[in-house]
């Protein structure tokens, strides 16, 4: 039988946790573990009882919607809350931190940061993690899948696909669709496929 990593497995309680945000710009999840063992999960949204983003919009101020507490914040938050101590523990992000968000990781005592996605990654915050030891790994989430009907989704892609062979459309055109199509579902995407 062959099981996720446990990389894989608390990037996936990240991605799954981003599937709450309430942000219309991206959506972010967060989850902090501690010995393999999850102690807090936050995703990007408004303040507790708040108006949210995609109920209201965004308020952008400076390119910034300061509406939003993020995923890594709200994680944190939680910790404090319930006095749950971070000295230790590991962070599994989705997208690389804010600078913000590094400086408050860097304060909470956390050693490891994952994350999937690179996003804006500032310099000074590389430089942050890196003066204060934290180790920065960026986690492929490829194997982990959350759309039970994604089988039947692929299956009627291909058959749309296979429909459009029989007609009159440029192989090259009809290349760059099954390759679109291809990583829809595998996240695999070709040099110059998705304009």
């Amino acid at each position: 039988m062959n099981r996720i990593s446990w990389d894989e497995y608390f990037m996936a309680q990240s991605e799954l946790l981003a599937l709450r945000s309430t942000c219309t710009r991206l959506a972010v999840g967060a989850t902090i573990v501690r010995d393999k063992r999850i102690i807090a999960g936050g995703y990007n949204g408004s303040i507790t009882g708040g108006v949210h983003c995609i109920d209201e919009g965004c308020y952008v101020i400076d390119n910034h919607c300061v509406r939003t507490i993020h995923a890594e914040m709200n994680a944190l938050l939680q910790c404090a809350k319930f006095g749950v101590a971070t000295e230790g523990a590991d962070i599994y992000v989705t997208h690389f931190p804010c600078l913000q968000c590094c400086k408050a990781i860097i304060q909470a005592g956390i050693k490891t940061v994952y994350y999937a996605n690179d996003y804006k990654n500032h310099p000074y915050a590389i430089e942050l993690f890196t003066q204060a030891g934290i180790s920065m790994v960026q986690v492929s989430n490829k194997e982990v899948v959350f759309d039970k009907q994604q089988a039947e989704k692929q299956l009627f892609v291909e058959k749309l696909v296979d429909k459009l062979k029989d007609k009159d459309i440029d192989d090259l055109e009809l290349k760059e669709l099954e390759e679109q199509a291809k990583a829809l579902f595998t996240g695999k995407i070709s040099e110059g496929v998705l304009k």
